[in-house]
């Protein structure tokens, strides 16, 4: 079930139209229906709390990580919360990101994040673009956990920048050279090569969970 879906099935079990709701939200009709048809993608935070709030309901559970039980109550488990960064990072070549320092708070479950539940350094972002997508689809989210360059090994998947552009990739050293590499079935995408004495290089960290919407 996608987000839109699940927009729409809340909004009828609280017997709302799609007028009350877009007034309740300061939208019209249409961007109502955009919500449901799943027509918006990478929803940002600052849409997904004013939804859950008028459809009383936790931002998780539109973003599919909670579930009601046959009463009508939400079933809860235990969570923690990270800095989520609105902004999408490229899966394609470097994307410039601006004003990546401001982070809003996002929970997610701890079954989802398996051994990294709870690790307060990891920060959430969302991806956009296909060049990573035999294992990283576009419109997915990912746990980011800062490490130092030594500590990686080779074909990582790491969140990086060059100058202030932003993307993920796998990670490969080889000698001097360090080469991020797309994994895509699109074969249009390449390598992006760099130096090791590049300055302008920071390895922001290794992609340790990520989170696919299904069709």
């Amino acid at each position: 079930m996608k987000i839109g879906d699940r927009i729409r099935k809340r909004r009828k079990e609280l017997k709302l139209s799609v007028e009350q709701l877009a007034e309740m939200l300061g939208k019209n009709r249409a961007t109502v229906y955009r919500y449901e048809s799943s027509e918006i993608e990478n929803m940002p935070i600052d849409i997904i709390q004013p939804l859950a709030k008028a459809l009383k309901v936790s931002p998780a559970y539109l973003m599919g990580w909670e579930q009601f039980d046959n009463d009508n109550n939400i079933i809860r488990e235990d969570r923690a919360t990270y800095n989520y960064y609105p902004q999408s990072i490229s899966a394609g070549l470097p994307l410039r990101v601006d004003g990546i320092t401001e982070a809003t708070k996002i929970q997610v479950p701890d079954s989802v994040m398996g051994k990294w539940a709870g690790d307060r350094e990891i920060f959430m972002m969302k991806v956009n673009g296909e060049s990573m997508n035999k294992k990283i689809p576009h419109n997915s989210l990912i746990a980011v956990k800062p490490i130092e360059a030594y500590n990686l090994k080779q074909g990582d998947i790491v969140v990086y920048s060059d100058g202030g552009d932003y993307s993920v990739k796998h990670y490969f050293r080889d000698g001097d050279r360090i080469i991020f590499r797309p994994d895509s079935h699109d074969q249009r995408f390449y390598d992006y090569i760099t130096n090791i004495d590049n300055e302008n290089l920071i390895i922001h960290g290794k992609v340790v969970v990520y989170i696919v919407e299904l069709n």
